[in-house]
């Protein structure tokens, strides 16, 4: 286990030489409710724009089950896990693999879940990893999400982000630490660790 800073992020989303708009969330709904965009089609919001989400292959799918079996066998009551699912932040609308929220389902028929009411979001990262680690950490920071993990699969460990910096002109988190295959990852629900999932049991 390791404890770093987070990295600077760089932008990924490099802007075209060309005159581009971003999209609001009220916007990007309405693409959707007016289906211009449908379920089939591979995309989300990430800071205003509208970019295609990354293809899965068996070793990311496998481990997004996994990771939501070990942190639903830990979860108090109250809280549910859902996958690969949207929240609602105030310039994006991801789709992280896991996120844990509080219960009922029923909370988001007519909406998604907000920042304050995300105890931990998880992404499975591969070939996502550039991504996971600068846009998506980013935006998770600049909505002060207090907790998130990359199970990141290339160099097998398992990166927890805390402290959030909210929406300062770079976001990021404070507090990274690095949980290698010998660790076990704290699952932290609103304030308190509620058990340990080694990481060997996160990786494929």
């Amino acid at each position: 286990m390791s404890s770093i800073g987070a990295p600077p992020f760089s932008n990924l989303f490099a802007v075209p030489p060309w005159p581009v708009r971003k999209f609001t969330v009220a916007e990007y709904h309405q693409l959707i409710q007016a289906g211009i965009l449908t379920e089939n089609d591979p995309v989300e919001l990430i800071e205003g724009w509208i970019v295609p989400k990354m293809p899965h292959n068996p070793p990311h799918d496998g481990t997004v089950d996994n990771a939501r079996e070990r942190v639903e066998r830990l979860l108090p009551t109250g809280w549910r896990v859902r996958v690969q699912s949207a929240i609602t932040t105030a310039d994006s609308e991801p789709e992280p693999d896991v996120v844990v929220v509080p219960s009922p389902a029923s909370l988001y028929y007519t909406r998604h879940p907000e920042p304050h009411e995300i105890a931990v979001v998880i992404e499975v990262a591969e070939s996502s990893l550039a991504r996971d680690r600068g846009e998506k950490c980013r935006s998770y920071a600049r909505a002060c999400i207090v907790c998130y993990w990359i199970i990141n699969l290339v160099h097998r460990q398992v990166e927890v982000y805390t402290d959030p910096t909210g929406p300062t002109g770079i976001p990021s988190y404070r507090q990274r630490i690095d949980y290698g295959p010998t660790d076990s990852v704290p699952l932290v629900i609103a304030g308190q660790q509620v058990g340990l999932i080694p990481v060997a049991d996160l990786l494929p």
